[in-house]
């Protein structure tokens, strides 16, 4: 019916026609089931590209009144669901991207103002006998239209907390905006108005003074998704059919896009474990049937360039360990949730998990580089940024390739050498780990070559290190076997 106000389901069908489209609309059923009631307030923080825009329209979709949508679901999974036709289309719904309106403000214009007076002229368009021009927000427009009628509103916003993260040294327009938000979701007449909040964004809801600025919010993070752990991401079995389809390989994909483990909270209240799948990475990999780094082509470089950049103590080091492949202990707990209060690399590097940028094991409390296509953003930022000795080292590491190939050992001895000394402390000098650190370093390019492998499994003990060629690669194998205070013959007998 209109563009915010009762929207149709045309975004959704446009989503559900595309050539590769996997069904999670059993997420409705957990909305549902908290359509009315105290935790009825979603807050999913998402990293870029991993579908939260198809979700908003998913959602639009099935609640809004302004579209008839039950032959659209019908074929998907929500249509098992008993209570599958009780809130199908059944709700007022208003869904906004707040980063419109922010990008949208010219010189002093102020974004929450712009975005007020649009929806409301949205309202008047569709209700006009309902919302006059004496209706001056759109929350007391919102309450004018439920009383009209006694149809609850769902309430969605996409990118909530842009002007938090993008205008984040105007305190005022902050404080104003979370003002403006409580309009909609801590008041009084909003528990009466309200049938379901979900909103969405980059980061978890920005903490002031110790406290959640909307605190009946529940939160879905990249770091704890609970329940809603399956809707993040694409999963094996789910890409499995359209690899077939396409002549390609779980074993590439994996390697490229896999590597985000999600906590899983089950119907039993049991935790299980499973990796999920940028989502726009596997549509533009399979649409496109080439493997490569899609993520170079957004806005990742730029941001990640910003936050590595940064001088916090233990920030490099950090990096480093996990470019060679090592996982990260990270205290994600002090983290603030927002870009400007860090007070340290594990702040920098909680901010990086959220954004997608590092993966996360609850379990170990460790942080890594995911996958290859995350590590060559890594690359690129790294390669332009203000850690030259790293940028050497990436931009040299072909060469020293080339010279282990070529048998230069005279060259590739003083490469690892220089490795050793600037990637190692003296206390940690001959610690294997810190050897094998700087290998991997000197070697850090050959992943285009290699599926490299730390202590593989071979006769009697453990190769260190091993380069197993790639598919149909004519490059040799090698194997890297650290010593200290013993000959090379030691390590050619092991």
């Amino acid at each position: 019916m209109g563009m915010y106000v009762d929207p149709g389901n045309e975004s959704f069908r446009s989503d559900i026609e595309s050539d590769i489209y996997i069904d999670k609309t059993e997420m409705l059923t957990i909305l549902n089931n908290n359509i009315g009631k105290s935790r009825r307030y979603f807050a999913v923080s998402r990293a870029r590209r991993f579908g939260k825009s198809m979700v908003a329209d998913m959602i639009d979709a099935y609640y809004s009144v302004g579209c008839d949508s039950k032959e659209m679901f019908s074929k998907f999974k929500i249509a098992d669901d008993p209570d599958f036709e009780i809130h199908l289309n059944k709700y007022h719904v208003l869904h906004f991207d707040m980063a419109t309106f922010l990008n949208q403000a010219r010189g002093d214009e102020n974004p929450i103002d712009l975005m007020n007076d649009t929806i409301l002229k949205d309202f008047r368009d569709v209700y006009p006998s309902v919302v006059g021009d004496d209706i001056r927000t759109v929350p007391k427009a919102i309450e004018e239209v439920w009383k009209s009628d006694g149809r609850q509103f769902v309430i969605i916003i996409d990118e909530w907390e842009c002007v938090i993260r993008d205008a984040k040294t105007d305190h005022k327009l902050i404080m104003d905006y979370l003002k403006y938000l409580r309009g909609f979701f801590k008041t009084e007449e909003s528990k009466e108005f309200l049938a379901l909040g979900y909103i969405t964004g980059i980061l978890p809801i920005k903490k002031f003074d110790g406290e959640s600025a909307m605190n009946n919010f529940i939160e879905y993070t990249m770091i704890s998704p609970k329940n809603l752990a399956p809707y993040f991401g694409f999963t094996d079995p789910e890409i499995v059919p359209y690899l077939h389809d396409n002549g390609m390989t779980l074993d590439d994909i994996k390697r490229w896009y896999d590597g985000y483990i999600m906590e899983t909270l089950n119907a039993d209240k049991s935790f299980s474990y499973v990796h999920m799948y940028n989502p726009n990475s596997i549509v533009d990999a399979i649409t496109f049937n080439k493997i490569e780094s899609y993520w170079k082509n957004t806005g990742a470089f730029r941001y990640l360039n910003d936050y590595i950049g940064r001088n916090e103590d233990g920030l490099k080091d950090a990096v480093i360990r996990m470019l060679a492949g090592e996982d990260y202990p990270v205290d994600v707990d002090t983290f603030q949730n927002d870009l400007t209060s860090y007070t340290g690399k594990d702040d920098v590097l909680t901010a990086l998990i959220h954004m997608g940028y590092l993966g996360y094991d609850v379990r170990t409390g460790k942080a890594f580089i995911p996958n290859e296509e995350v590590r060559e953003v890594f690359n690129s930022a790294i390669k332009v940024g203000d850690w030259k000795d790293i940028s050497d080292a990436l931009r040299n590491s072909d060469s020293i390739l080339e010279a282990t190939w070529n048998e230069d050992g005279e060259r590739v001895a003083n490469a690892i050498a220089k490795s050793h000394q600037d990637y190692t402390s003296i206390l940690e000098y001959h610690d294997e780990n810190s050897l094998a650190l700087a290998i991997m370093m000197t070697y850090y390019t050959a992943r285009k070559h290699y599926v490299i492998v730390r202590e593989l499994p071979s006769g009697k003990g453990f190769a260190d290190i091993a380069f197993i060629p790639k598919r149909n690669s004519d490059k040799p194998a090698m194997i890297v076997e650290l010593k200290w205070n013993k000959d090379a013959d030691t390590a050619i007998d092991q």
